[in-house]
């Protein structure tokens, strides 16, 4: 049992009474306020809460890296004993990698991209004096192994976009730990990431931590990374922490209604047992889509002057009925995304068939698709990139009715009933995306996606960017509209617990192929393939199922 503190008595960061305030145009006057926890060495801390709850402003005021316009208004940050908002920065940077150590949500963000990730490692030791010459370099070798990269002496000259995702978080781990400091705060450093690389990055963190005996302060909105890796667990919302205790009790017995609705969104693995219920299609029907021997391959570089063709989607074939959800699930570089661009012919096929109601779009040149595009509509992964900034939200949804000769005045009514449907305020219409929240974003987007009235909607990771709350409301609303309007959705995914709340069918990808298929039930309760197995046992929070707190309640 954690208290806290350390064998002195006194807690190796505490937390008292922190009160940072926001600008005057924010939508709450404080970023977090009253905000006190203690961290001990050898426990982690999980602070968990939705986006905008303060989560990380706390973790950046403690290393003193908060944007100029935020200020501490009152309190203090204790780190063994001396008050971190009274010291000079000059103080602070000699904490920072020596005693205080962070990890970052976006590497490809936080990594130099001209500089190769051993000089980036060795740059947190020479910012310090520390291990000079040859000590230097034998501890920038030892720290790439510690994280598990492969081949250290050949890794260590390579460049952040040459390296995978997990592989430069791994790098972003290394630094933080090069000089072995006290506190390592770890800022939503998995949510990017997919689902076995998440449990490799969690197993690595839990594991160096036990051997340095570090307090860990980590940062996410994912309940299922709590309940693998938490030994207390705080709970901020909207700047205030409701709830803190150990992680049992806090998972498994929450007492405030912000933590009960947080943890009942959750997607629930028995779930599986029951998919989304849509309607029948009757017998004989034509499906919407069947896809036939698809392969498609692209050409990457090797070497000066040369290429290779890779294999991005080998043989595939699915099927799908009108009112039904297909999903598709896999890790990133399995193909899925491949499959949704060739399905919108935004990429040409090798070989194969497309049929769409029948007609093989493949074949056909995109002039001859034209007339069909707006019966296939897709719902893009990024809600920041996909709209337009420039353009109110009226305009984002109508443009593509205009485009296809729907009058003005039908194509703002349409606009205006779906805004509604995907239930955004009526005043949204005027208004820009930046003016919105992630889940409100991509509601736009599925209304603009649905203003041609499309018998096919694609779906490409379009809740990975969520909090597990707005992804549970932006799935309800999918499953809402399905039952509306009757349409057909291929939902492509790597997290299989989303799926299982959805699909009626799911087919697992894996290097291009498809290993496995069957309903949520069969996926999740009987996997046949090695794969499949690996995906399920990969999944956050294994040992944890949540309650059914709403159901009880």
């Amino acid at each position: 049992m954690h208290n806290g503190t350390n064998e002195c008595g006194v807690p190796l960061l505490r937390v008292e009474a922190l009160t940072v305030r926001l600008p005057s145009l924010g939508d709450r006057s404080y970023a977090v306020r009253d905000l006190s926890f203690t961290l001990d060495k050898g426990e982690i801390l999980c602070i968990v809460g939705e986006s905008g709850s303060g989560k990380s402003i706390c973790a950046n005021a403690i290393m003193g890296l908060l944007p100029g316009y935020l200020k501490p208004e009152s309190g203090r940050i204790l780190y063994q004993g001396t008050d971190l908002l009274q010291q000079t920065e000059k103080t602070l940077q000699g904490l920072r990698g020596r005693k205080l150590g962070m990890i970052f949500q976006e590497p490809m963000s936080a990594l130099n991209p001209i500089m190769t990730v051993g000089e980036q490692i060795a740059e947190v030791m020479a910012a310090h004096n520390a291990r000079p010459g040859k000590a230097r370099q034998a501890r920038t070798l030892e720290l790439l192994d510690l994280v598990g990269l492969p081949e250290p002496g050949k890794l260590q000259h390579a460049y952040p976009f040459r390296l995978s995702g997990g592989q430069r978080q791994r790098v972003m781990i290394a630094m933080a730990l090069a000089l072995e400091p006290d506190i390592l705060i770890a800022d939503e450093p998995t949510t990017a990431l997919d689902v076995t690389t998440q449990a490799q990055i969690l197993a690595l963190i839990r594991q160096i931590q036990s051997v340095m005996r570090m307090g860990v302060m980590f940062i996410t909105h994912d309940f299922g990374v709590v309940a693998d890796i938490a030994d207390r667990v705080a709970v901020m919302e909207k700047g205030i922490l409701v709830e803190q205790g150990p992680a049992a009790q806090v998972l498994n017995r929450p007492r405030h209604a912000y933590t009960r609705r947080l943890i009942d969104a959750v997607p629930h693995r028995r779930s599986a047992a029951a998919p989304a219920a849509g309607a029948k299609t009757p017998g004989g029907e034509i499906p919407v889509l069947e896809v036939r021997g698809l392969t498609k391959s692209y050409s990457v570089p090797d070497g000066f002057f040369k290429k290779r063709r890779v294999a991005a989607v080998q043989d595939v074939s699915l099927t799908l009925q009108r009112g039904r959800t297909l999903g598709i699930v896999g890790e990133s570089g399995s193909g899925k995304s491949t499959i949704g661009k060739c399905l919108l012919k935004l990429a040409p096929i090798d070989a194969g068939q497309i049929l769409f109601n029948g007609l093989d779009i493949a074949r056909m040149s995109q002039a001859e698709f034209r007339p069909m595009r707006k019966n296939v509509q897709m719902v893009f992964q990024d809600p920041f990139a996909s709209l337009n900034p420039r353009h109110t939200v009226g305009r984002i949804v109508m443009d593509g009715q205009l485009a296809n000769g729907v009058p003005r005045g039908e194509a703002e009514h349409r606009a205006r009933e779906l805004l509604r449907m995907v239930e955004l305020h009526v005043g949204a219409f005027d208004r820009y995306p930046g003016e919105f929240s992630g889940g409100q974003r991509q509601r736009i987007g599925i209304a603009r996606a649905l203003a041609l009235e499309p018998q096919l909607l694609v779906a490409d990771e379009l809740l990975s960017a969520l909090d597990a709350s707005v992804q549970a409301q932006v799935l309800q609303l999918l499953l809402k509209l399905q039952t509306q309007l009757h349409i057909a959705m291929v939902f492509i995914t790597h997290d299989l617990r989303v799926a299982a709340n959805i699909c009626h069918h799911i087919a697992v990808m894996h290097r291009g192929r498809v290993v496995e298929e069957g309903t949520p039930e069969q996926v999740f309760t009987a996997p046949r393939h090695e794969y499949t197995k690996r995906l399920i046992a990969a999944t956050p929070g294994q040992s944890w199922e949540p309650p059914r707190l709403a159901l009880a309640a």
